[in-house]
């Protein structure tokens, strides 16, 4: 009898101990992320499918689309959702840190390749070759100087659209850099970005019939401040390096604009203060 009482007390201490371990792997777990701190991400529908264990389920995506080709590829630094049909992304989605700001990691060169985890046919560089379209990246390079495969993932072309050359470097370019700036002075953003497609005929190019996008979209939200807020940016494709305060949207705007639902399992009352508002003077001062 006093042998029974040995083992049960000694599986009792057992489960202690791992009680103790999975509390506190859940506290420190907790810290990584706002998202997780409000307990968005406590919710199983907060992600669209299951995150494999080397990517970090920190991003709320938008909710799964109707109607419109969809792949989810989940990268170790950001989300994609990816249209067969158009051979680009419909968003592309990730968590932008202070510490992931800046980095010692250069460009490489020619960097672009085919990303094999879609269906062919897909984009490759033979379609832009020639074709007057730059390769713009929806999930910048400058935001990945901080790691080698971070930096290398966002030259897959499921990441990239046919963008005109002086948006790509000018006022897209500006969003960007202003991003990684309120990025450091916040701490923490969410951002999703992606192509707008007008209900037209769209242009296409290369053999693989690349669809060309009237417009991007570009959302901002921090979500750690005393006076939550977001922001988005809408830009036509074409020629053009003005001031970005001249494409300034509301999120509820772009959702309007594009479709597409994004941040949705906030709580309603910071979905709310996120969605409703986009005013620069607030990231700017």
């Amino acid at each position: 009898m006093k042998r029974f009482r040995i083992v049960g007390l000694a599986l009792l201490i057992v489960v202690i101990f791992f009680s103790i371990c999975s509390i506190s792997h859940s506290l420190s777990k907790g810290k990584s992320s706002t998202l997780q701190s409000i307990g968005v991400l406590d919710q199983p529908s907060a992600l669209l499918g299951n995150f494999p264990q080397e990517v970090r389920p920190d991003i709320d995506i938008p909710l799964p689309l109707e109607g419109v080709s969809e792949q989810i590829l989940y990268r170790n630094y950001y989300i994609v959702s990816y249209n067969k049909d158009n051979k680009i992304p419909n968003w592309v989605a990730w968590h932008l840190t202070a510490s992931h700001t800046d980095g010692n990691v250069s460009r490489p060169g020619n960097a672009w390749h085919e990303d094999l985890d879609v269906p062919a046919p897909r984009a490759n560089p033979g379609d832009y070759k020639g074709s007057g379209w730059t390769r713009g990246h929806m999930c910048p390079a400058g935001d990945n100087k901080w790691d080698s495969d971070a930096m290398y993932n966002t030259f897959l072309f499921t990441n990239c659209c046919p963008q005109n050359a002086n948006l790509n470097s000018g006022t897209w370019n500006q969003i960007e850099i202003s991003t990684r700036r309120w990025a450091e002075k916040f701490g923490e953003l969410y951002i999703v970005c992606g192509p707008i497609l007008f209900r037209q005929q769209h242009e296409k190019i290369g053999e693989n019939g690349v669809v060309v996008p009237e417009a991007f979209f570009k959302i901002i939200v921090c979500l750690n401040e005393t006076h939550p807020k977001g922001i988005g940016f809408v830009c036509r494709n074409t020629d053009g390096n003005r001031s970005k305060d001249l494409y300034v949207n509301s999120v509820n705007q772009i959702e309007r604009i594009t479709g597409i639902t994004f941040f949705p399992h906030l709580p309603k009352q910071l979905s709310e203060a996120v969605k409703n508002e986009a005013n620069l003077d607030d990231w700017e001062r």
